[in-house]
């Protein structure tokens, strides 16, 4: 008899998430130049999941399979003036672990995160995701749509 996968919950990240979040982060090509994947986690990722943690237009969710984060993302709402004062939502981070990639993860948070959007009265949902990522066609698939150059300057 087949063991049945447990179900996935998708939540909003508690501290206690942290380490499997920041090895999330860590776990892909890119990730793995610029994250600190350690024991114990430098405090910088502390003190930025307590800022996301208590600002009310940031929302840190993960993916729980059975007590084990397999997915992250994070949702932030932009109050603009353009569009007449309306509200965008940015999603940034979107990682799914490397066991369960191409599993429906990553769908099922993108599509949570826009459910959230629209409870939020956003106009726009945006993302940027690197050239060289393979998840740009995953993301048109789900109704994206290249329509600006984004631009980055690292500081």
């Amino acid at each position: 008899m087949m063991a049945t996968a447990p179900p996935l919950v998708i939540r909003r990240a508690v501290r206690d998430d942290l380490p499997a979040i920041v090895h999330l982060l860590a776990d892909d090509r890119l990730g793995a130049t610029r994250e600190a994947d350690v024991m114990p986690l430098p405090a910088s990722y502390v003190t930025a999941f307590e800022a996301i943690d208590r600002d009310p237009n940031h929302l840190l969710a993960v993916a729980d399979a059975g007590g084990r984060v397999v997915g992250v993302l994070q949702l932030t709402f932009l109050p603009c003036l353009t569009y007449q004062g309306s509200w965008r939502a940015l999603i940034e981070g979107v990682r799914v672990a490397s066991d369960q990639r191409s599993s429906g993860i990553g769908r099922q948070l993108i599509e949570w995160a826009i459910d959230r959007a629209r409870q939020h009265k956003c106009r726009i949902v945006q993302l940027t995701s690197d050239k060289s990522r393979t998840a740009i066609r995953f993301y048109e698939r789900l109704g994206f749509v290249a329509s600006h150059e984004g631009l980055k300057r690292r500081l």
